[in-house]
C-alpha cells in the first residue's frame, strides 16, 4: 500500500507543525510520509524539542524549512496549524489534495514565568497529540 503524504504548515515552521511532524512518525509512520514547512523558517523553537522530549519524541534533528512547491503539489493532505498559515497557504495545483485546517494557539506567543510558558507548550503539544491521534485511528 502506498503511504500518503501528509504535509503541515505553519507560519514559521518551528513549534506547532513540528509537533505535528513528531507525532505523526512516531504513530503513523508505516501509514504516512510526514513532511513539515513554513511560510517563513524561523528556526527549530527549543521549548518544542524539549516538551516533545517529555512525550518521548526525539525532533532535536529536524530542520525548519520553507513550503515547497513540489511537496505542496504531491501531498495527500496539506494540513494548516495556524490562521496565518491556512490565509497565506500558497495555490496548491493538485485538486486531489484534502487541505484541512487544525487551528492552535501559538505557544511561542506565551508570556509569564518559565513555567507558565513551558505549560502552554505542553498544552497544545497535548492537543496536537490528540489531533494525530484521532487522524491515525480514522484512517484518513
Amino acid at each position: 500500500m502506498e503511504k500518503k503524504l501528509v504535509y503541515f504548515l505553519c507560519t514559521g515552521n518551528s513549534c506547532r507543525s513540528q509537533m505535528a511532524d513528531g507525532f505523526l512518525h512516531s504513530l503513523g509512520s508505516e501509514q504516512y510520509v510526514v513532511k513539515s514547512a513554513g511560510l517563513e523558517a524561523h528556526g527549530l523553537n527549543p521549548r518544542a524539542v524539549q516538551v516533545m522530549q517529555e512525550a518521548g519524541i526525539d525532533i532535536s534533528e529536524n530542520t525548519s524549512n520553507v513550503i515547497d512547491q513540489e511537496i505542496l503539489n504531491q501531498a495527500h493532505y496539506v494540513i494548516t496549524l495556524c490562521g496565518h498559515a491556512d490565509e497565506h497557504c500558497p495555490i496548491i495545483s493538485n485538486l486531489n489534495v484534502v487541505k484541512w485546517h487544525w487551528g492552535f494557539e501559538d505557544p511561542a506567543k506565551a508570556t509569564g514565568t518559565e513555567k507558565e510558558i513551558m505549560d502552554q507548550f505542553r498544552n497544545v503539544r497535548d492537543a496536537i497529540k490528540a489531533r494525530i491521534e484521532k487522524f491515525v485511528n480514522e484512517g484518513q
